[in-house]
């Protein structure tokens, strides 16, 4: 009875901010729910609107997979090497390891601010560079091409946490593995690609896996920078559901997407915990 006594408050806190809600979205997504009123029973009309009439939920979805399998690959990749240089021991490594991380301390919301400057087409940072190259930048947020790559871009400049896991990681491998292959012969490209990876991949698999849901997730990026526009081209999921439950007043369809966006998230987070 002590340990129940003592773990009481995560066990009402769970129940009644997380496991209460969840019951309740569920039941809701099978309702109509304007907020105002009570709700009205509907079965599976809202899952069946939403994958057949819903003329925006394919195209939310399409632009939700397109930014979630290019960002969350390319942060792999930058994470993994950036964590990689800054493991070699060079004079001042200590303020590079700073100014990699420093950017994921700022609030989502300063940094979204931030990057509408540093992405704006005429006075912007990013294409005042291009022009010295010669190139002329795109209007990164207002053009249906290039406002998901804008997106991913805020996305990799946040790109810290995952590169301080992977940096621990690799100061965590035995120097006597590495030893032992310099001795067999073994070069530094040999030992990355056939020690240090492999010894890596239980902190891979958990950036992959938070990354994923992390991206399919995403919100405050599209609300402030571009509310989901031009024509709906970087409106994704969450964002939507937002839309339709507290601007829409449409509660019970808001429920069905955030159910799907839910599977859709185990679904992948099975796919990659079976190959990993």
């Amino acid at each position: 009875m002590w340990f129940y006594l003592m773990i009481s408050p995560w066990i009402i806190g769970f129940v009644v901010f997380l496991a209460g809600p969840m019951i309740a979205s569920l039941y809701l997504s099978f309702t109509h729910y304007d907020l105002l009123t009570p709700p009205r029973w509907a079965g599976l009309y809202n899952y069946v609107y939403m994958l057949t009439e819903d003329p925006l939920f394919w195209k939310i979805v399409g632009n939700t997979t397109y930014y979630t399998f290019v960002a969350v690959p390319l942060g792999m990749v930058l994470s993994i090497a950036l964590a990689a240089l800054l493991n070699k021991k060079l004079r001042g490594m200590k303020v590079f390891r700073t100014v990699i991380y420093v950017p994921s301390l700022v609030p989502l919301v300063a940094a979204a601010i931030l990057f509408s400057w540093v992405l704006a087409p005429d006075t912007g940072i990013l294409n005042s560079g291009l022009r010295l190259l010669g190139i002329t930048g795109p209007d990164w947020l207002r053009e249906e091409a290039w406002v998901i790559p804008a997106l991913i871009l805020l996305t990799l400049w946040g790109v810290g946490n995952g590169v301080v896991l992977l940096l621990a990681g690799m100061q965590g491998i035995p120097k006597e593995l590495l030893e032992a292959a310099t001795i067999d012969g073994a070069g530094p490209r040999q030992q990355f690609f056939r020690i240090v990876l492999p010894m890596l991949s239980p902190v891979i698999l958990f950036n992959l896996v938070m990354g994923l849901i992390g991206s399919f997730q995403v919100f405050a990026q599209v609300y402030i920078l571009t509310a989901g526009g031009p024509d709906n081209a970087s409106q994704m999921l969450v964002p939507y559901l937002y839309e339709e439950g507290f601007k829409n007043y449409r509660m019970g369809y808001a429920s069905a997407l955030s159910w799907l966006l839910f599977g859709i998230i185990m679904l992948c987070t099975a796919i990659v915990f079976r190959t990993s």
